[in-house]
């Protein structure tokens, strides 16, 4: 059941992700997929930082829409877009 609350979770913060950074996003699927990666992403940097895994919804949320944010801002110089358009 974490495992799906978890592609959930993902999933809006490639959403959110996608809007903050290039205001249009990649496409609701693209989105979604940036989101969950970028969310592994960033739990994965926030374990190796802090020695454990992020606790409690609030926090695992910041993190997943951190690790989207970074891995569009990737995705946008590997496209040589602007990082982020107004």
């Amino acid at each position: 059941m974490q495992f799906i609350g978890f592609l959930i979770m993902g999933a809006i913060a490639g959403w959110l992700a996608g809007k903050i950074m290039s205001g249009h996003g990649y496409g609701i699927v693209w989105d979604i997929v940036l989101g969950i990666v970028g969310s592994f992403l960033g739990g994965f940097i926030f374990s190796l930082i802090f020695g454990t895994a992020p606790a409690g919804l609030v926090i695992s949320f910041v993190v997943a829409l951190i690790g989207a944010i970074v891995l569009v801002a990737i995705v946008h110089m590997l496209r040589r877009e602007p990082i982020r358009t107004a």
